[in-house]
């Protein structure tokens, strides 16, 4: 009797998970449980490739591969176990613990499908799931299993993936400690729920390589997936794009910073400029923060924006730092009609001498203040530490309501425009 019951179990076992030591992997066992109950099996790599060539692995349909920085002395095997799999026509997944990005970058271009980082963000495991299980769904994957070659291991877009043509706004803190990042992230929020019944997309980019905050403000983890994308900038695409991207709250897709700081030169003024078209092609409205210096690519980001804001305060060294920016501008013949400063920490309404500062300042710098945000209190920093926007935690805050009337006014003028 316990042999007939053993048989249609075996039969039944849909995806395998991949490691030296599967048990350093907790997190991803409890994972594996909870997408496929008692229909998956673990394998170590001594045995896998003959395992994936029996008649055992008839119905497996997706290989998690678990790998730590001890399994880069182990390479070619883990490479010749991504080759395998795919032959059979399975999808891989590759979960990293502390793996250099040099291995994750050969496993990627030996077939993986996609990666993620260890321990697991919540509920990643199953989106990925659902993203590559919808992918394959698609008609221009139904010649079957042979197909499923290296070269064809990343799906084509979805048919709405890349046909938009995307706003740009980047955001610039003239000085350190402005509040840019913070304007930035509450931006691209208030936008993606001013547009998101129009069917409309948002994303934020970290383009700050060195100390990006941006993944900190939303609560997204920084992973390996964005130095990746920038190390083979020059040849990314949408899906390559879309798989770095992290989901805040579900709707907002933010592509954070590495995780380790880098030379903000380390990546060219052409590969910034692909980045930005890619995104463009798949996102509605693109909010890029910047890092405080100048560098060689900012005049490609000036270039292909829309909108520039750069974000200051009112004392003598934003003062200094906007017309050093300004000149610089002019001397370059960059388009500097496209910014607009947006004064952090401005006056009350009601504070006439405040008021007249502000002017004075303005008349003495030869700019226009196109938007003013008050000064948003404690909130602002708690909400910024528990990597939440200002309208989920404090929605009557002065500087958030601020924030929502500019991104309702960018939203309507997008509008107009289509």
């Amino acid at each position: 009797m316990s042999d007939q019951e053993d048989t249609p179990k075996q039969a039944k076992i849909v995806a395998c998970a991949v490691a030296r030591n599967l048990e350093d992997f907790e997190l991803l066992i409890d994972d594996l449980e909870r997408e496929f109950g008692e229909a998956w099996g673990g394998l170590e790599f001594t045995d896998v490739v003959g395992i994936l060539n029996s008649p055992h692995a008839k119905d497996l349909h997706t290989a998690v591969i678990a790998i730590n920085k001890q399994d880069e002395e182990n390479l070619e095997a883990i490479e010749e176990t991504v080759k395998e799999a795919k032959k059979i026509g399975l999808k891989v997944i590759l979960v990293t613990d502390d793996l250099g990005p040099s291995a994750l970058h050969r496993l990627i271009r030996g077939g993986a499908d996609d990666f993620l980082p260890y321990p697991l963000p919540q509920n990643a495991f199953h989106e990925t799931l659902e993203r590559l299980n919808e992918a394959q769904s698609q008609p221009a994957q139904a010649a079957g299993p042979v197909s499923a070659a290296p070269e064809g291991a990343v799906p084509p877009p979805a048919p709405k993936v890349g046909r938009r043509q995307g706003i740009i706004f980047p955001v610039y803190g003239l000085s350190g400690g402005v509040g840019a990042s913070t304007f930035a992230v509450n931006l691209a929020w208030e936008l993606q729920k001013n547009v998101e019944n129009d069917g409309k997309t948002v994303c934020i980019l970290d383009f700050d390589f060195q100390f990006g905050s941006v993944s900190t403000y939303l609560d997204v983890p920084k992973s390996e997936a964005s130095y990746e994308l920038l190390t083979n900038a020059a040849n990314i695409d949408s899906d390559a794009l879309l798989q770095a991207m992290h989901k805040f709250d579900r709707t907002l897709d933010v592509l954070s910073a590495p995780q380790d700081s880098l030379p903000l030169e380390f990546i060219s003024p052409e590969e910034i400029a692909k980045i930005i078209e890619v995104a463009s092609q798949n996102y509605d409205f693109i909010i890029i923060d910047l890092p405080t210096a100048i560098v060689s690519w900012t005049e490609v980001v000036l270039e292909k924006s829309q909108l520039f804001f750069g974000v200051l305060e009112m004392d003598m060294r934003s003062a200094q730092n906007t017309l050093r920016f300004m000149r610089a501008l002019k001397a370059d013949e960059m388009p500097f009609e496209k910014v607009q400063f947006v004064l952090n920490r401005a006056p009350k309404a009601t504070d006439l001498g405040g008021k007249s500062r502000v002017k004075r300042m303005a008349d003495s710098l030869d700019v226009d203040f196109r938007w003013l945000l008050p000064d948003g209190g404690k909130q602002i920093l708690n909400a910024c530490d528990h990597g939440s926007p200002l309208a989920s935690v404090a929605k009557k805050n002065p500087m958030r309501k601020e924030i929502h009337r500019i991104s309702a006014t960018l939203s309507e003028l997008a509008r107009e425009e289509a």
